[in-house]
């Protein structure tokens, strides 16, 4: 099947409800496995953390199920609206609905955040959005999440604080609309009142419409955005999965007692 006759069933389906279903997944990196069976389900409308401690997977899991091309997957589907999305690419993913918000935000120089943003909306939507026309959609969700103007008119990351490209990755999930958003360790390196101000603002976009998978290695931003799951991954598993309360457990047992408990090696 070629590409664009794939893309164009990818289109038609864009109406199946968003849930996006990992099943057996195995992946490498540079020829070591990381991912060793993952099974996951997030329901659009959901939000899921997936809790571990460094080096169990988490980040890989995130860029695997975006796509990303050094990442190969050995085994297992990743399937999204009911179609198997394993072997398209990221963009093709991103137009079907699926985000992901990096741990590690790039700068771009020479390209402000505005017309980043216009130009990434027209690609996933498809679309030839008018400057005036997404300079209004832009400035209803910079509103909303108390971004202000002159962040926009800066370089993409060039000289932001860590909170500032955190937030600027909020405000391309508020500008994109997503129907899975997968969030990798947005909370990575913030301050607590960055933290909160990012956090927040993730919880005012979250309703019916938006799946979040957000992937995290601390409890603390689970004050500001309540999970309907919470799974704890340990060398490239899921071992174990629970409602809010399992964040609570894992405050006070730490991730090498969990691992005791359960009889995990490694």
């Amino acid at each position: 099947m070629s590409d664009v006759t794939q893309m164009e069933e990818t289109l038609e389906k864009a109406t199946v409800p968003a849930t996006l279903e990992v099943r057996g997944l195995r992946a490498t990196v540079e020829d070591k496995e990381i991912l060793k069976g993952i099974d996951l389900v997030v329901p659009q409308g959901e939000v899921h953390a997936i809790m571990g401690p460094n080096g169990s997977g988490k980040s890989t899991l995130a860029n695997v199920i975006m796509g990303r091309p050094s990442y190969r997957v050995t085994e297992g589907q990743i399937l999204f609206k009911g179609q198997d999305i394993t072997a398209l690419k990221p963009d093709q993913r991103a137009q079907l609905g699926l985000f992901l918000a990096f741990q590690y935000p790039t700068e771009i120089p020479g390209v402000s955040v505005v017309n980043f943003l216009r130009s990434a909306y027209n690609a996933v939507k498809g679309e030839k959005t008018s400057a005036l026309a997404f300079r209004k959609r832009l400035k209803e969700k910079m509103t909303m999440l108390g971004v202000e103007d002159a962040m926009v008119a800066r370089y993409v990351n060039q000289g932001f604080s860590g909170g500032e490209k955190k937030k600027n990755e909020v405000l391309q999930l508020a500008v994109l609309e997503p129907d899975i958003a997968i969030l990798d360790e947005t909370d990575s390196g913030l301050d607590i009142d960055s933290l909160k101000a990012v956090a927040t603002g993730v919880q005012q976009l979250i309703g019916p419409a938006l799946g979040v998978l957000l992937i995290t290695h601390y409890q603390r931003i689970l004050n500001y955005i309540t999970p309907d799951r919470i799974h704890v991954m340990m060398d490239g598993r899921i071992v174990l999965s629970g409602g809010k309360e399992l964040a609570v457990e894992l405050e006070q047992k730490g991730y090498e007692g969990i691992r005791a408990d359960l009889g995990v090696d490694g």
